[in-house]
Order: structure tokens, then C-alpha cells, then sequence
């Protein structure tokens, strides 16, 4: 109803057809010629040259003296940052993760990276028992939880180092097992995690609980949060490639590009190694 109403807007048609233009310079990796720029817009080239002229003045667009190519401007870029500086991952997950949690039926939560580790800062509930599990500001696992996973396999701080190094030589003494061990294990679930772009936990968090992750990135490239599904084992489906994995990758898809990431979900270039370091 509500795109009805402003469709029926009267608005300024020759607004809405300069910005066919700046939509294909946009698109593009490198600056373009005026007839390639028209071409894609699907305008002729005189009519778009006019365009032009009028972003050229605003400093929209820039146009190279040289090779007479044109490329997004200064200002394009002062109002891409201030867009940028108005995005709140937790602000923007509300809408992403009611529909999410209506879709599948299970409790969702964002989990951004906190002071002591991977943090819940918003939680959306089915209405199952499952909520009393988790709570608001409760710090997960990183090891054994599917959000600490996630976090292990897709973001890097320095200050995950550390706190993985404390967690496996925790570990390592209550369960009498080498951290060298412990570490091998853990990179072999991580190779997994990275392959399958999603983590998951299947009980060994909280006894009877499945729980699945999936990487939030921003317009940098860089994980900045992971959205989780927990539910019942037997109830709740943790396939790699089940129903409810593919739903939250569509997800977390969804709130990174409204955080302005254009990628592809999964690893963002080189991080795979980079993290690797970091674990």
C-alpha cells in the first residue's frame, strides 16, 4: 500500500531518468564513456550529454580533460558516506529478523561483537521455550556456539585471538586434550563453516538445542554482526542445506546489502587466510 501511494506521487520525471545514468555509472568498475554510459541507460547519447552537463555542475560526476570519460563525482560521494553514517545493523535486523523468525517458526537473534565476545543484542522469539535459553546481552560461546563459530570463521579482530587462546586452554584442561588438538578440530569445522558460508551447533552449547549462523557484512566488506535460529533438536532442522539455513543465509544477505555491502555472502576477498591467522 504504502509503494502504491508514493508511486502515485507526482514527482519529476527527468529526475527519475538522470538517475538511469548515475545507476549505470554506479554499476560500473571504471570510468565510462558518455555513448557506453547512454547505451546502458538506454537513452541517446545527445539526450544524455545534457544530463551530464547538469551532474558535471553539482559535482555528481567528474569527467576525466584527457580521455573525456566520466566517473561518480566528489559529491556522489559525500552523499554515499552520509547514507552510510545513518546505517544501524541492530536498528535495520528488526524487519530482517521478524520475517525471518515468522518464516521458519524458531527464535532468531542479531549478535553483534561485543567487549567479552560475540553479544545478543536483539532477540526475536517463536513463542517456543526455546527463548529462555538465550537472552538479551548474553555472551555466547565461541567455540561451541553457532554464533561464536560464525564469528571465529568470518571476522578478524585481535581480540579474537585472545580470547580463542583463553577458551582452548580452558578447555584443554577440563577435558585433558591437547590445545594443539583442539585446535586442529576447531579448523576443520571452521573449513566447513567457510564452505558452507553458515555455522552451526547441533547440541553441544545447550543440551538439546540446534542452532545455526550466518555473516552480516557492511559496505566495507567486513563482518560486523551474525544472525542466529535456535531451535529443539528433532524439531529444528541444522542441515548445511536445509530449509532453515537457507532462509537465514537469504537473511543475512538481505541486511548486508541494506548495510551497503554489494558482495557476494561468504568470505569476503582474502579473509579466509586472513582469518586463518587469526584462529
Amino acid at each position: 500500500m504504502v509503494k502504491k501511494a508514493a508511486d502515485a506521487r507526482q514527482g519529476i520525471q527527468s529526475i527519475e531518468i538522470g538517475f538511469r545514468l548515475l545507476d549505470v555509472l554506479a554499476a560500473a568498475t571504471r570510468p565510462m564513456m558518455l555513448r557506453d554510459i547512454a547505451k546502458g541507460a538506454g537513452m541517446p547519447a545527445a539526450k544524455a550529454h545534457r544530463y551530464m552537463v547538469s551532474f558535471l555542475r553539482i559535482g555528481i560526476v567528474e569527467q576525466d580533460p584527457a580521455s573525456s570519460r566520466y566517473d561518480l563525482g566528489a559529491h556522489a560521494l559525500l552523499l554515499g558516506q552520509a547514507c552510510l553514517r545513518r546505517l544501524d545493523a541492530v536498528q535495520l535486523a528488526g524487519p530482517v529478523l521478524e520475517a525471518l523468525s515468522e518464516e521458519i517458526q524458531e527464535t532468531v537473534a542479531l549478535v553483534v561483537w561485543g567487549s567479552a565476545g560475540p553479544t545478543i543484542v536483539r532477540i526475536v522469539s517463536s513463542g517456543s521455550p526455546v527463548i529462555v535459553t538465550i537472552r538479551y546481552g548474553s555472551v555466547m560461546s565461541l567455540t561451541k556456539s553457532a554464533s561464536g563459530r560464525s564469528f571465529l570463521a568470518f571476522f578478524h579482530s585481535p581480540f579474537l585471538k585472545k580470547l580463542l587462546d583463553e577458551d582452548l586452554r580452558e578447555t584443554a584442561a577440563r577435558s585433558k586434550t591437547s590445545v594443539t588438538t583442539l585446535r586442529r578440530q576447531l579448523e576443520k569445522t571452521l573449513a566447513l563453516i567457510r564452505e558452507h558460508g553458515i555455522s552451526r551447533s547441533t547440541g553441544s552449547l545447550i543440551p538439546g538445542i540446534n542452532g545455526l549462523s550466518a555473516p552480516v557484512y557492511d559496505h566495507t566488506g567486513g563482518m560486523v554482526a551474525s544472525i542466529t535460529a535456535i531451535g529443539a533438536i528433532g524439531e529444528f532442522d541444522a542441515a548445511w542445506d536445509g530449509a532453515a539455513a537457507k532462509a537465514l543465509l537469504a537473511s543475512a544477505t538481505l541486511l548486508s546489502r541494506r548495510l551497503g555491502h554489494n558482495g557476494t555472502m561468504g568470505m569476503p576477498s582474502g579473509a579466509p587466510e586472513r582469518n586463518r591467522t587469526a584462529t
